[in-house]
C-alpha cells in the first residue's frame, strides 16, 4: 500500500507551490500517494481558480500518513489556518517530516516549530513581523529551502528547490536524480 503525502490546501492556497513536487510523488514508480487535507470537507478554490475537494479533514486525518505540506497563501497571514495546528503537532511530536513554503512558514515560526532548527522564509524581517513569538533568528539562513531535524521550510519563489527537499528527505528520489530533476526543471534543455 502506498504512504500517504498530505498536502494542506485552502481558499486561495498558492497552488504552484506543490505543482512539481506532487506529480513526482504521486508517480506510479514511488512508494506515495498525494492526498489533500483541509480545514473542511468543502472544496477550497486555489489562487489559480482551480476547484478541489478535500480528501481529508483536520479532525479526520489518517494517524499513519509519511509528510505533511504546508502550501503557502495569505490566509496565513489572517490567521485563517491556525485550526491546522493539532495536525502539525501531530507530525512533529511522532517524527513525520513537515514542509511549510512561503508564508506557512510564518506559522511554523509563530508556534515554535522553527525555534531549535535551521530554517529559512520570505525574509527574516517579515517572519519576525508575521510571527511574534519567533525566537529562532540565530538559526535563519538566507538560502532558498533549508532541510534540518524532518523540517523542510521554504521561501515563496522556491517550489523547485523546496520539492528537491521533498524528493530527498522522503527518498523519492536519490541525490543524483534528484539532482537531475532540479536541473532539468531549473534551466530545461536550453539555456539562455
Amino acid at each position: 500500500m502506498k504512504k500517504e503525502v498530505l498536502v494542506f490546501i485552502f481558499d486561495s492556497y498558492a497552488d504552484w507551490e506543490p505543482a512539481y513536487i506532487c506529480p513526482e510523488l504521486n508517480n506510479p514508480e514511488t512508494d506515495y500517494v498525494v492526498k489533500t487535507l483541509s480545514l473542511d470537507s468543502e472544496p477550497k478554490r486555489s489562487m489559480g481558480g482551480f476547484r478541489t475537494l478535500p480528501d481529508y479533514t483536520v479532525d479526520n486525518f489518517p494517524d499513519d500518513f509519511s509528510f505533511l505540506l504546508l502550501t503557502g497563501g495569505l490566509a496565513w497571514m489572517e490567521r485563517k489556518n491556525d485550526a491546522v495546528l493539532p495536525v502539525v503537532d501531530y507530525a512533529v511530536r511522532n517524527h513525520i517530516p513537515v514542509g511549510a513554503i512561503c508564508n506557512a512558514t510564518n506559522f511554523m515560526a509563530q508556534n515554535g516549530f522553527l525555534d531549535h532548527v535551521r530554517h529559512t522564509g520570505n525574509t527574516v524581517e517579515f517572519m519576525k513581523s508575521q510571527a511574534p513569538n519567533y525566537s529562532g533568528e540565530k538559526l535563519y539562513l538566507e538560502k532558498q529551502a533549508v532541510s534540518d531535524s524532518g523540517i523542510i521550510t521554504a521561501n515563496g519563489s522556491a517550489a523547485l528547490e523546496f520539492s528537491r527537499e521533498i524528493l530527498l528527505i522522503l527518498k523519492a528520489k536519490t541525490e543524483e536524480g534528484a539532482r537531475e530533476w532540479y536541473g532539468m526543471h531549473k534551466y530545461g534543455f536550453y539555456q539562455d
